[in-house]
C-alpha cells in the first residue's frame, strides 16, 4: 500500500444539518438515481421546508410513479408534488 502525501491542507467542507433543503435534495437525489427502475437523469429535485417537488421528464407513467414514491420513502419528506412529465420522445 502507498500513503500518499497530504496536499489539501484546508477545512473540511461544510456539511449541512440534515433538516436543511439542500441536504434533504441531496438525499432524495441520490435515493433517485439508485433507485431500480427509474431513469431519473431528467429528474429535478426542489425543497422547500420538507415539502418536494419533483419535475422534469421521464419516459412512462410508471417511472414518474417510482419516482415519487422513492422522494416519498426518504427520511424527512412531508409531501411530495409531482409535476414530472411523460417524454415524448419515439412516440412517432
Amino acid at each position: 500500500m502507498i500513503f500518499k502525501q497530504r496536499t489539501f491542507f484546508g477545512d473540511a467542507p461544510e456539511r449541512q444539518p440534515a433538516e436543511h433543503p439542500a441536504e434533504l435534495e441531496r438525499r432524495i437525489a441520490h435515493y433517485l438515481a439508485v433507485s431500480p427502475g427509474l431513469d431519473a437523469i431528467d429528474v429535478t429535485v426542489t425543497c422547500s421546508g420538507n415539502t418536494v417537488v419533483l419535475g422534469g421528464t421521464v419516459a412512462t407513467s410508471e417511472e414518474a410513479a417510482r419516482a415519487e414514491e422513492a422522494a416519498a420513502a426518504v427520511e424527512g419528506v412531508a409531501e411530495v408534488i409531482n409535476h414530472i412529465e411523460i417524454s415524448k420522445v419515439g412516440t412517432g
